[in-house]
């Protein structure tokens, strides 16, 4: 007598045809990208120039072809940001269309938005069906840090677009083992490389073993194809670092963020290796070992509790927890399928990238910024959404009901937690959600059971209500606030220091981001119109956040020098030293969140502009781009971002002013800022703007304008 072993029963997932679907599922995409566009857009313009550093480069390569080329941080391309330039082309080229203004600088990134919901509904939908695909993307647009950085011009909106379309073209490239999909992959990782160089590579690894474990194609094939994928891949992003590299260093800008004018150097050492390691040469801080053995240095303390500590909580982990659970249950669920299933890959897909990113954010002891975290957003949305709809289908058995009614309980009790944080915002709130997610979590293992549609329907939307009440308001405050600097941060402050909380207020060091205006705007009458030429450059009439910042120390910053800071504490290592003599503003004083520039200095450095390449120099790029935004014209950031690198070096400076290319040389900014002190000590740099500053303030004639100096480097005091 034969025996038969009866094959396991598939996983009830839908799975619509490529094309057509119910006749809803349209009107409801379009609708709902629709509200998250008019969302997202809505009060864009609060945020002014954001990181008037990337803004400085925007308007250049709007000027300049070869800035944008470069990604130079003014048009004359003296040098250019610490990062590839992919991110600074469309914000340029809208620049260019439309000129310059908050809206033209931004916008491209809410575009970006919107084309991230469509792949990671299109990704979604194609497995597990019109329903995962729209509760991805609300997921992901209730994502706080998602609806910070997508209203931002920072490079992270791009990246996690281009992670994003890499996730689903490996899926498609899965389901019949096509090699031109896999191609298409390779081409976004090269481009998502030219936006921020190694961060492109984290979800690689996954991706690669799940292709060639799972691909229904021979093995020789399919890593056949993943090595044609690499190729295309270091083509998409090597052409242009083999231009900057073979280019001699006279005829092209001098790469900031290095060391010695090189992009691999950049590439592997300040954005690569440094971050892990914390050794970044010419960083602000970071590295050095934690406090309480956790690493990290002045970035927070390192370990697998990162994404969910109090810095970086509120940002990104309102789902975590979900989307863990939920990965889990969708691995089980398909433990059983065939090698090529869809649906396990898709689950391997997304929790792989997932977790790949996280851990290397949880861990790396170099420069670590909260909003970084935006890169889990999409992958965190996915997996909610095909982890909920793959329980949903199997609801007929008693555990899957299980599991998502503790996904909801362990969701809005983690809620309540995060919502304890900013005990002062919405206070009701997180008890509101902590009833409703405990009756929502009580009535799920009830549903198929118990009851008829409208009461599963009722069980359901309360529970995702709740799961998703803390989220949306931390988004709601976000889209409320403007938000300037170079650390910026979603929802309400949760006193947030510069990788520690209670260090200052929203992330910028002891004087927090300073630059964030958020909760200025959000608490209440705060706001107006700015100066001419106040705070960063913000366009005329464009209201900002409360403009009395907080600097080290306790110190006020200038009035309009950067928008909203909530903290008061000191931090230690940044001292008095650390201020801007430009009328520096926000914390660290020039260094991360720019100067404050009115209407006597614009009118200063714009008489005989034309008769200079540069109508001034300063140290530290956000004080050079203060300068340039307000003015219109060409100023030369003296050591990059920090002020750390050598660029220009004394001799060059000298023969600069010999030459009479540069006007006015502005007091102050940057870690070689503050006069003649500073340079480069705290990270390493090399000094080379210290050297300049006390040179040019022994040498040449100061003029005073308002608060900021200036010195007149065509009227030598001797």
């Amino acid at each position: 007598m034969t025996t038969t072993t009866a094959a396991a029963p598939p996983v009830r997932v839908p799975t619509p045809p490529a094309t057509g679907g119910p006749r809803w599922e349209r009107p409801a995409l379009y609708g709902l990208l629709l509200a998250v566009g008019l969302a997202y857009l809505w009060n864009l313009s609060a945020s002014g120039y954001a990181n008037s550093f990337y803004s400085a480069a925007v308007q250049a390569g709007s000027q300049s072809w070869k800035a944008l080329f470069f990604g130079s941080l003014d048009p004359a391309n003296a040098i250019t940001v610490d990062k590839p330039p992919a991110a600074l082309w469309p914000m340029a080229l809208s620049v260019r269309l439309f000129g310059l203004s908050s809206w033209a600088i931004l916008a491209p990134q809410v575009l970006m938005a919107l084309a991230t919901a469509a792949v990671l509904n299109t990704a979604v939908r194609r497995r597990f069906g019109p329903v995962a695909g729209l509760i991805a993307v609300g997921v992901f647009a209730l994502t706080p840090v998602a609806a910070l950085m997508f209203r931002f011009n920072n490079p992270d909106a791009l990246l996690a677009l281009l992670m994003t379309v890499t996730v689903w073209c490996v899926l498609r490239a899965l389901e019949q083992g096509r090699t031109s999909w896999l191609l298409w992959a390779g081409a976004a990782v090269g481009l998502a490389f030219l936006t921020k160089t190694l961060q492109a590579f984290l979800i690689l690894p996954p991706l690669a073993v799940l292709y060639a474990v799972c691909a229904p194609v021979p093995v020789r094939k399919r890593l056949g194809q993943l090595a044609l994928s690499a190729l295309t891949m270091v083509v998409a992003g090597g052409w242009w670092v083999a231009i900057v590299e073979l280019m001699p260093a006279s005829s092209r800008p001098y790469v900031g963020g290095s060391q010695s004018n090189s992009f691999l150097e950049l590439t592997f050492g300040y954005n690569g290796l440094g971050r892990i390691n914390g050794e970044e040469t010419g960083s602000v801080g970071g590295g050095g070992g934690g406090r309480g053995g956790g690493g990290g240095g002045g970035w927070g303390e390192t370990g697998i509790g990162r994404m969910f500590n109090s810095e970086v909580g509120g940002q990104i982990a309102w789902l975590l927890p979900a989307a863990l659970i939920l990965l889990a249950a969708g691995l089980w669920l398909t433990r059983k399928a065939a090698r090529t299933d869809s649906a396990r890959a898709a689950f391997i897909a997304w929790g792989g990238a997932l977790i790949m990113t996280a851990a290397v954010f949880s861990f790396m002891a170099g420069i670590f910024h909260q909003y970084y975290t935006v890169a889990l957003a999409p992958y965190v949305a996915a997996l909610v959404a095909m982890g909920v709809t793959v329980l949903w289908e199997e609801r007929g058995a008693w555990w899957p009901r299980a599991v998502l009614s503790g996904t909801v309980l362990a969701t809005v009790v983690w809620a309540y937690v995060l919502l304890g944080r900013t005990p002062d915002y919405l206070p009701w709130l997180r008890w509101a959600v902590l009833v409703a997610g405990i009756a929502g979590a009580l009535g799920l293992p009830a549903v198929g059971r118990f009851g008829g549609r409208g009461l599963a329907l009722a069980v359901v939307a309360l529970s995702c209500a709740a799961s998703l009440a803390g989220p949306a308001a931390y988004t709601v405050s976000t889209l409320n606030s403007g938000h300037q600097g170079s650390i910026v941060t979603a929802g309400p402050s949760a006193g947030f220091g510069m990788g520690r909380p209670g260090g200052g207020g929203r992330g910028g060091p002891g004087g927090g981001d300073g630059g964030d205006g958020g909760d200025g705007g959000q608490r209440g009458g705060m706001q107006r119109p700015p100066g001419p030429g106040q705070g960063q450059g913000t366009p005329p009439g464009q209201a900002r956040g409360n403009q009395q910042g907080s600097a080290p120390g306790g110190m006020p910053t200038a009035p309009g020098g950067a928008g909203t800071g909530t903290g008061t504490g000191a931090n230690p290592g940044f001292g008095d030293g650390m201020r801007g003599g430009g009328g520096g503003g926000g914390g660290m004083g020039g260094l991360l969140n720019g100067a404050s520039v009115d209407a006597g200095a614009k009118a200063l450095l714009g008489k005989g502009a034309d008769d200079y390449t540069w109508v001034a120099a300063a140290v530290g790029a956000q004080n050079a781009a203060s300068y340039q935004l307000v003015t219109g014209e060409p100023v030369m950031a003296i050591g990059g971002f920090n002020g750390s690198d050598p660029s220009p070096t004394l001799a060059q400076f000298k023969k600069y002013v010999e030459e009479g290319r540069i006007h006015y040389f502005v007091s102050g900014g940057g870690m070689g800022g503050g006069g003649g002190g500073g340079g480069g000590g705290m990270g390493g740099g090399s000094g080379a703007s210290s050297r300049i500053s006390s040179w040019v303030t022994e040498n040449f004639t100061e003029v005073t304008v308002g608060s900021a100096t200036f010195y007149d480097l065509t009227q030598p005091t001797s």
